[in-house]
């Protein structure tokens, strides 16, 4: 494919997941075409899911070990905001 042009349009996907456009492209002739779907983020979860999920996952256990806690308060430059 040579220069790309996007077209941004919408659409409904149907219970056979299937895209159906709420309008024509605006595009002269037929050929192939790249697809990008953006769903709505309705189910996605919200920060606060993400952080307590994050928190409680097994996989950052190593985390708690003593040996992993190698910073100090005398590390690095305060902070200020002006």
């Amino acid at each position: 494919m040579g220069l790309i042009k996007a077209v941004e349009v919408t659409g409904t996907v149907d219970e056979r997941r299937e895209l159906h456009l709420d309008e024509p492209l605006p595009v002269a002739g037929s050929g192939p075409v790249r697809v990008i779907v953006l769903f709505d983020g309705k189910d996605d979860p919200t920060e606060e899911e993400w952080l307590k999920a994050a928190a409680s996952n097994p996989v950052f256990d190593f985390l708690k070990d003593p040996e992993e806690d190698i910073y100090t308060p005398d590390d690095g430059k305060p902070f200020a905001i002006s």
